[in-house]
């Protein structure tokens, strides 16, 4: 989660994240069964493989890599974060580290994945570090579950809160593109799927908002001003305010590129 000059954190990542490990934990959604075969088929995940999750969070992303059977090593550079994947998965081996400055042994790894996690650090010396780290032929994978905006409360929730991203960085933009194409690395493959966080109100769309970098570092008066407003929008809502439990609607979104 670098900042945009690659060199230490970005400001949004370290304040919102170290403060709402929490709600990170508990409002983002987890990932569709097919990424099980993406992960396979695409990255060359089983068994004897070594895999790096990068920018890895709370861990979010681990029990899919582990169910791949493949040996799994963590970075993460807050730690808030890291401590929760330390808890959650203690059989994971997690290390403090950038995407500029990956602690781990040149050509040690058969896959890097960043889930959630490369729009942060999406610079040419991020990549050129990946690459390092990488054996030839070994896979980069970026993973995004993405807030499909198509449902109009999903949109009328961005709309309450866009104005406050501050220029932070988000896969929306596309500006995670902006280092390819590279030679280190050949074409990005698309895969993309349908997913839903299923729970209650409270948890898939009020501490899935609160756990957004930008509205976790925003000062305690905003930060409740927004919380209040997504309660609004949740009761004026009525497939919203009446069950108990929701879908959020989401699109996830993987790629995968070899490196040379």
């Amino acid at each position: 989660m670098s900042d945009e000059r690659g060199s230490g954190i970005h400001r949004a990542a370290a304040r919102g994240y170290g403060a709402e490990a929490h709600t990170y934990v508990t409002g983002r959604p987890d990932y569709p069964p097919a990424v099980a075969g993406w992960l396979t088929e695409d990255l060359g995940l089983g068994p004897g493989r070594r895999v790096l999750d990068l920018g890895a969070g709370t861990g979010k992303f681990l029990p899919a890599l582990r169910a791949t059977g493949a040996s799994v090593v963590a970075v993460e550079p807050l730690d808030a974060m890291r401590a929760r994947i330390s808890d959650a998965h203690p059989e994971v081996e997690a290390r403090a580290g950038t995407a500029e400055a990956i602690p781990l042994d040149a050509a040690s790894l058969d896959a890097v994945v960043c889930a959630q996690s490369f729009h942060w650090f999406a610079t040419a010396a991020a990549l050129t570090e990946i690459a390092r780290v990488l054996r030839p032929g070994g896979r980069l994978g970026l993973i995004w579950n993405v807030r499909d905006e198509t449902v109009p409360w999903v949109a009328a929730l961005s709309r309450i809160t866009d104005p406050h991203e501050g220029g932070a960085p988000r896969y929306r933009t596309g500006a995670w593109r902006t280092p390819f194409p590279t030679p280190d690395f050949g074409p990005l493959r698309e895969r993309r799927w349908r997913h839903a966080h299923c729970g209650t109100p409270e948890t898939v769309i009020l501490d899935r908002t609160l756990s957004v970098s930008f509205i976790a570092a925003l000062p305690a008066a905003e930060r409740a001003g927004v919380a209040e407003a997504v309660r609004v929008l949740i009761a004026d809502t009525p497939e919203l305010a009446g069950p108990s439990i929701v879908d959020f609607p989401y699109v996830t979104t993987a790629f995968c590129s070899a490196r040379a």
